[in-house]
C-alpha cells in the first residue's frame, strides 16, 4: 500500500497530549505504524557525561501513532491524503482542497 504520511510532511497532531501542534516529520517507521515529528511527543533522556558527550537532561522527540497525525493542507488545516493518476503517474493530494501534495 502507498504511504499516505512521508518524511518531510508537515502534519498536525489529532489526539494526545500534543493535540493541535504542527510539526515536520522527520522519520517514519512503517513497520511499527509510527513517525516521528519534529517538536512533538518531546521526552527527556538522562544521559550520562562521557569522554565525548556532554551528560545532563536531553530532549528528544519520540515516536507517534500514525493515526494520531494528519496532513496540513495550503489554508494550514488537517486534511486526508487521496491518490489519484496525473500524467501517468500516481500522486497524492489533499481531500478538502484537491491541490497535489
Amino acid at each position: 500500500m502507498a504511504a499516505k504520511l512521508k518524511k518531510g510532511d508537515k502534519v498536525v497532531v489529532l489526539a494526545g497530549k500534543d493535540k493541535g501542534k504542527k510539526g515536520e516529520i522527520a522519520q517514519v517507521m512503517p513497520k511499527d505504524n509510527k513517525a516521528i515529528v519534529d517538536g512533538v511527543n518531546i521526552s527527556i533522556r538522562h544521559t550520562k557525561q562521557s569522554a565525548s558527550t556532554q551528560g545532563g537532561r536531553l530532549p528528544r522527540s519520540m515516536p507517534i501513532d500514525l493515526s494520531n497525525l494528519a496532513l496540513v493542507d495550503g489554508n494550514g488545516k488537517a486534511t486526508r491524503a487521496g491518490f489519484r493518476v496525473e500524467d501517468g503517474k500516481k500522486v497524492r493530494f489533499a481531500k478538502t482542497t484537491g491541490e497535489v501534495i
